[in-house]
């Protein structure tokens, strides 16, 4: 096995974009997967496609469009992306636009590839901070489910580990902007980066991703490097 190595899923927004320039500073080959689950915003794909080659990180894209179903309005065109003011009004309890086991899922085929290529690290962008319910983006998920892939691919008594890193983990919108800022390269690779539930570009800005991203961005007192870009008028992907 390669203890340099590590595995980042990254989906093409603001916090998997962060991880992984984390992830390059702390170990030598790093790689990326982005996952197309059918998702509405599929315009993220391409924006992870355009950071990975930027990073200069192998990158692979796989397919999966039709295995994830459900009532999430991300993965479901019967059902509209809800639209708020600011955070105060996002909802409480499970948030609509979650979709069951997607990171379930997303973690068994990132840990996969990571044993292929010989690494033992994984690296997500999931984080407790969000508004609404995401059952699997806490810290207790993760670490289930770190024991359920230790016990299946190794055992649960082997030396070998497996190991699942969220360094969004235990942070505020603002504090991940913080770290960005503070990674050589990261910023510049978040104006190319994709959070609107809606897919739009330039983003609707009413979306529960929107309006968590710009609180983030405003608390910190940062420019939105991806606003910036748009605005100077920019192609999507130049």
């Amino acid at each position: 096995m390669k203890p340099d190595g590590a595995l980042v899923l990254l989906s093409g927004g603001q916090d998997s974009t962060t991880c992984l320039y984390w992830a390059q500073k702390r170990w030598k080959n790093v790689s990326a997967l982005t996952i197309v689950y059918g998702q509405r915003h599929a315009v993220e794909v391409d924006a992870a496609t355009k950071i990975a080659a930027d990073a200069g990180v192998e990158h692979e894209v796989l397919e999966l469009s039709r295995l994830l179903h459900g009532t999430s309005p991300l993965v479901n065109p019967e059902h509209e992306v809800g639209q708020y003011e600011n955070a105060e009004q996002l909802p409480g309890g499970i948030e609509p636009t979650f979709v069951p086991c997607r990171n379930i899922l997303f973690l068994t085929v990132a840990a996969n590839r990571a044993v292929v290529k010989g690494y033992t690290n994984l690296i997500t962008g999931v984080c407790e901070e969000d508004y609404g319910g995401y059952p699997d983006c806490r810290a207790d998920f993760i670490a289930r489910m770190e024991e359920a892939l230790q016990a299946g691919i190794w055992g649960i008594e082997s030396d070998m580990l497996v190991r699942i890193h969220t360094p969004l983990m235990h942070l505020t919108k603002r504090e991940t902007v913080e770290m960005a800022v503070g990674l050589d390269g990261c910023m510049e690779a978040m104006s190319h980066s994709h959070t609107c539930y809606k897919g739009m570009v330039p983003p609707c800005g009413k979306c529960h991703a929107c309006i968590l991203r710009a609180k983030g961005f405003d608390d910190a007192g940062v420019a939105d490097p991806l606003l910036t870009r748009l605005d100077s008028g920019c192609s999507t992907n130049g």
